[in-house]
Parts: C-alpha cells; sequence; structure tokens
C-alpha cells in the first residue's frame, strides 16, 4: 500500500467507526425501550384478510 492508499484507508476506518458509535448511541437513546402491544386477535384479523366495518360501504 503506498502511503496515500494507507492515509485513506485510515480515515474510511475512523468515518465507519464514527458512525456506528453515532447509530449504536441514537438507538440506545430512543429504540432500545420501545415495545410493540400485539394483540393476538387484531393479528389474526389482518392475516385472515378480515375487513372492517368501517371500509365496507353500504
Amino acid at each position: 500500500m503506498t502511503r496515500d492508499n494507507k492515509r485513506l484507508f485510515r480515515h474510511l476506518t475512523i468515518a465507519v467507526l464514527i458512525k456506528l458509535v453515532v447509530l449504536s448511541v441514537l438507538w440506545w437513546v430512543f429504540v432500545r425501550d420501545a415495545h410493540v402491544d400485539v394483540d393476538s386477535e387484531r393479528v389474526a384479523e389482518k392475516i385472515n384478510g378480515a375487513v372492517s366495518s368501517q371500509g365496507v360501504s353500504k
């Protein structure tokens, strides 16, 4: 590797590491404690393709 290639590699490695740290911090702050409540009846309706009463025209 030439001197310029080593320098480019070092800069790219540092940039990727900084991005990984930032993404990890964002996940830790905003996503870590997020939970989604799942209702088994609603999931079954979605899977079976049940039509809600709001979507039916009279």
